[in-house]
């Protein structure tokens, strides 16, 4: 099925957004924030640890499955939910991203992108028609467009040339699409420009995509820049589609970009910082490395109700951190993770209730408190 968005309520003084989504799995509440499932796992994580976060859909990684263990693998294995023992909805993107990042610009043509295997060096050409049939064979619920990630800084004769190819990309993917059960979105490009991010947005409407996409953003911009961006979006955006901005998970970058009209996003950051023993908490963030949690005997928060914070204390998980012990990146990533699921769970309350900048101004004060902001 398609997956259908449902507004609920749209907020008083924001243009916040409570919804649902209707996915092949069941119906979920937005905004939400997914999980990021690169090389179809969550690092570290098992599929049973990361329900127990309570998440709605996670997020899988087209160019890297395309390389390792290759489409035909995952469909001959019955697709990406049979072959990850995933029995919730999977968005992966499109491959563009990883692939600007290893691109020089030279290697972008019309055609797709030319690029070097990273595992081993063969040349390799990745076009939109390719990236769809990928992701039709991976078999997730929602796939992405194939776009141009134009980094930070950039002229705007470049970003003028690059959404005109990202359009025409998309309508090339959006003609061999043939997946029944998956929805494709299109992304909308074009940099911290008004004008180029309505054209984009105007142009996708009328291809009629099944949800849209705000890509162009975490790529080194600033975070004022990067709320331009989405307020660009957003404003020419239809209300009736769901709306996905690509990997920003920052607690604050959330919070500000469902105050612009964003419902969905996604961010490897609460792995990540995981893995080098960083957390999160409403008090700000935290490095469990450091002497003073050497014999602290409570949970890395109080109020936080994931299996890590139930069973376990700041002293132990820092003592297999400094041990390097795997278990201990597996605690840190279960409650990061659950902490920014948290996070979208209390900014939907707030919405409810009207009150979504009171909520901002509460955990600005509270999460910057240690840093003097």
């Amino acid at each position: 099925m398609k997956v259908k968005y449902n507004l609920i309520k749209k907020e008083k003084d924001t243009e916040a957004r409570l919804g649902t989504l209707e996915t092949n799995y069941g119906t979920y509440e937005t905004p939400m924030f997914m999980p990021v499932g690169t090389q179809a796992t969550v690092k570290t994580l098992s599929p049973e640890e990361v329900k127990a976060c309570k998440p709605g859909i996670i997020l899988a990684n087209t160019y890297h499955l395309w390389l390792r263990p290759g489409e035909d693998v995952v469909d001959h294995a019955g697709g990406l939910h049979k072959f990850m023992n995933w029995d919730g909805p999977i968005l992966t993107d499109s491959g563009g991203f990883q692939v600007f990042s290893l691109a020089k610009p030279k290697d972008i043509t019309e055609e797709g992108v030319h690029f070097k295997n990273i595992y081993n060096g063969d040349n390799l050409l990745l076009t939109p028609e390719k990236s769809i049939e990928i992701q039709n064979k991976l078999d997730s619920d929602i796939a992405m467009s194939f776009d141009e990630c134009v980094g930070f800084p950039h002229t705007r004769e470049y970003v003028e040339e690059s959404v005109e190819r990202t359009l025409r990309w998309a309508e090339r993917g959006k003609k061999v699409f043939n997946n029944e059960r998956q929805s494709l979105f299109g992304i909308v490009q074009g940099a911290e420009y008004e004008d180029l991010r309505k054209h984009c947005v105007e142009e996708l409407v009328k291809m009629d995509f099944d949800g849209y996409s705000i890509g162009g953003t975490a790529v080194g911009e600033p975070k004022n820049v990067q709320y331009k961006q989405v307020e660009y979006s957003c404003k020419y955006l239809p209300k009736d589609k769901v709306r996905y901005l690509m990997g920003v998970g920052d607690p604050i970058d959330i919070i500000e970009n469902v105050i612009r009209g964003v419902d969905i996003f996604d961010c490897v950051a609460p792995t990540r910082l995981a893995r080098h023993g960083h957390f999160y908490t409403m008090q700000g963030k935290g490095n469990i490395k450091n002497a003073k949690y050497k014999e602290d005997f409570t949970p890395i928060e109080e109020e936080c109700d994931c299996y890590a914070c139930k069973n376990y204390t700041k002293a132990y998980i820092r003592h297999l951190i400094r041990a390097e012990e795997t278990f201990g990146q597996r605690l840190l990533s279960i409650h990061n993770i659950r902490f920014l699921i948290r996070l979208t769970e209390e900014i939907r309350k707030a919405i409810q209730e009207d009150r979504l900048l009171e909520y901002r101004e509460n955990f600005i004060k509270n999460y910057y408190e240690e840093e003097g902001e």
